[in-house]
């Protein structure tokens, strides 16, 4: 059985952000990674198809704080570098 998730986008300014581990341990340490970098909406947490743990938050990338933001200001690329080999 193929999954399938249908979403709309965020809002202007935000990303959802969607987080699959093997525990629920796992994807809270990433999402509070995360949320020390960027303002974040409550996080919601689903069990996966094959015992893995799906964890859903949405953040503000609009204002980044702490580490974010000094990554996002010294990694962004005059004209883009376009998708990587994984990506569509």
């Amino acid at each position: 059985m193929k999954y399938i998730e249908t979403h709309r986008l965020p809002s202007l300014g935000h990303a959802e952000v969607r987080i699959i581990a093997h525990t629920p341990e796992a994807a809270r340490a990433v999402a509070e990674a995360l949320r020390d970098c960027f303002a974040g909406a409550e996080q919601r947490s689903y069990p996966g198809l094959d015992g893995d743990t799906r964890l859903h938050l949405t953040v503000d990338t609009a204002a980044p704080a702490g580490p974010a933001r000094s990554w996002l200001v010294t990694s962004r690329s005059p004209g883009g570098t376009g998708a990587h080999s994984d990506e569509t």
